[in-house]
């Protein structure tokens, strides 16, 4: 996103008709029809969590104790079991 003077590329009216609401402020003016991306969809965040939350759920289920996957990912017990859960809630729902 860049920095545009509304005086270099907006018609003389306009220009005057956005003076009526802002004047000497920066104005964001968002992309016509475009639907924001979630968070971490456009860089692959979402996907490496999402892969590391079901493998975690995978070493639980196979007899990994919780102390031992807080070791292994660095994470806190509390992040741990709500990885769990809800990991455990969505492979429920998809039976």
């Amino acid at each position: 996103m860049s920095y545009k003077n509304g005086k270099d590329i907006l018609p003389p009216n306009l220009l005057k008709q956005l003076q009526e609401y802002i004047q000497g402020e920066i104005i964001y003016i968002p992309k016509n029809g475009q639907k924001r991306a979630g968070w971490g969809e456009n860089n692959g965040t979402r996907v490496i969590i999402e892969r590391r939350n079901r493998e975690i759920f995978r070493m639980y289920e196979s007899g990994i104790s919780v102390m031992e996957l807080i070791e292994t990912f660095h994470l806190s017990e509390d992040s741990i079991r709500k990885i769990i859960v809800k990991t455990r809630e969505l492979t429920l729902s998809q039976v």
